[in-house]
């Protein structure tokens, strides 16, 4: 029977598979995918194997691109389509893999930082900007000419900020341009800027974002700007902003504007009903989605050990891009943590809790804001996008509590089922963090230290909350182990996760 979280059994027999078609002429082929500057960053770095890392919707030229980079440069090109996690971020484990000495990340990115020195070039896009209509629509939103406002965009239209910043500035005395945060990019400014939302702000001395408005130009001209859908950048931003400074969107192409208070209001409103999910559940999964990113070993025991630290059990899953019929697979985890970039954290149904979900999908922030009792109440604090935020070093890092202390008896009630709910701490709580990070192997396999795997440490009497990974002769071929209470052992065939 087919549902939601299958397929019909004939579906595979059915597709069709054909060669994609080109998108792009070869006479616009140079000019939209860079090639001269994606030249002159492989023969910088003497790169002989060069992967070219493709989003779905722009495979049809990927041949013909590495064609054309192979003749300009000589080096050997590879072609990585169909990521395993996302393809916002640079997937560092497939490029290893084909032991590639560079890579281009070609279409929207992220612009997180990476656990690895590979050297690596963005090609944003550049979409055509309407600098009159948004000028425009700028003026009739912030009719102040002494508000200070940033002005913000999707990264394709990042190129057309300072141009329009140019139309503005004659009656606005106080715009600052933002930049997207690439890793190659080094801008003389005066001061350091600021690096948030995969951004760089400028800031003067003595100036905070907090002081500052927002004027963001992006977003998709089919209803994004119409309709409650909102794109995971313009997300992180409506999120992460403070809530006191007007925010406004406008289309690159129309020039449709709108004030996106109401849109802000809604996204917070619903991450606060996520972080009360998250405080009545008592089994929490942590998705694993983000091993190239900087930091995610640490931020994956962080979360961990805040988890067990709050008296829950958790189990750490490795399931490459999330899914209803993967997730289904665990039906005692009340609640899941998506453990990724901000724009994949937050790419999630925006109807409803979870619209084809059949348990919530949280970001790590709204767990840490429910399992930690000394980070304060929700909203008093800033929306935290990144995960790196959370961990030791970050200005906004709060230390997990000791199991003494006050704040774990303070007793709360459940908002949602209106039962009282007491917080206790655990008396277990992990103090070595290699009992819950996950590890490359001379394979680039993944596998996770565990004390399960250590005969000398005696076993917990409730049941392990933990996945074991165990690598086979086949690289492909991966056996995953889980705690017999959730499913039987399951042979994994491919790149992802398919527990479907």
């Amino acid at each position: 029977m087919e549902d939601a979280f299958s397929s019909p059994a004939g579906a595979a027999l059915q597709r069709e598979v054909g060669v994609p078609e080109p998108l792009t002429p070869l006479t616009e082929l140079g000019r939209t995918y860079e090639l001269e500057r994606v030249q002159a960053f492989v023969l910088e770095h003497e790169a002989r194997r060069v992967a070219l890392q493709f989003p779905d919707e722009l495979l049809g030229d990927s041949v013909a691109v590495a064609r054309a980079l192979e003749e300009m440069t000589g080096a050997k090109m590879f072609v990585l389509g169909d990521t395993a996690y996302g393809s916002c971020c640079v997937d560092v484990l497939r490029a290893e893999q084909a032991e590639a000495d560079a890579l281009v990340h070609f279409g929207p990115a992220c612009l997180s930082p990476l656990s690895c020195l590979l050297p690596v070039i963005y090609v944003l896009g550049q979409r055509p900007v309407a600098l009159e209509l948004c000028a425009e629509a700028f003026r009739a939103l912030h009719p102040n000419p002494a508000e200070p406002v940033v002005l913000l965009s999707e990264p394709a239209c990042a190129h057309a900020l300072e141009a329009l910043a140019a139309l503005l500035r004659p009656r606005y005395k106080d715009i600052l341009v933002s930049q997207p945060a690439l890793p190659s990019a080094a801008p003389g400014w005066e001061h350091p800027p600021l690096e948030r939302f995969g951004r760089f702000f400028p800031l003067g001395p003595g100036r905070q974002l907090e002081d500052y408005g927002a004027f963001y130009v992006g977003g998709s001209e089919n209803g994004d700007n119409s309709g409650a859908e909102v794109s995971p950048d313009l997300l992180q931003l409506l999120l992460g902003w403070a809530p006191s400074r007007p925010f406004s969107s406008c289309l690159p192409s129309s020039g449709e504007a709108r004030a996106e208070g109401p849109r802000a209001v809604r996204a917070r409103a619903r991450s606060h009903y996520l972080v009360e999910c998250a405080r009545d559940a008592r089994v929490v999964g942590l998705l694993a989605g983000a091993p190239g990113g900087a930091g995610h070993r640490e931020a994956l025991a962080h979360l961990r050990k805040l988890v067990q630290a709050s008296g829950k059990r958790a189990y750490v899953l490795s399931l490459g891009r999330p899914s209803p019929a993967k997730l289904a697979n665990f039906p005692e985890v009340d609640v899941f943590v998506l453990l990724a970039c901000p724009l994949r954290a937050l790419d999630r149904p925006r109807s409803g809790a979870s619209r084809g979900l059949f348990r919530p999908l949280l970001t790590p922030y709204e767990l840490e804001a429910a399992c930690n009792p000394a980070r304060g109440p929700v909203g008093l604090g800033p929306y935290l996008t990144h995960y790196s935020d959370l961990l030791p070093g970050s200005p906004f890092h709060v230390p997990i509590p000791p199991p003494d202390s006050e704040l774990w008896g303070t007793p709360d009630v459940s908002l949602i089922t209106g039962e009282l709910r007491l917080q206790q701490a655990s008396a277990h709580v992990p103090s070595v963090p290699e009992a819950s990070v996950l590890s490359q192997r001379s394979r680039l396999e993944l596998a996770e230290r565990s004390p399960a795997g250590n005969p000398s440490v005696r076993p917990s009497p409730s049941p392990a909350p933990w996945i074991l990974w165990e690598p086979c002769s086949d690289p492909w071929l991966t056996l995953l182990f889980v705690p017999s209470q959730l499913c039987s052992l399951v042979p994994v065939l491919g790149r992802g996760w398919n527990l479907s």
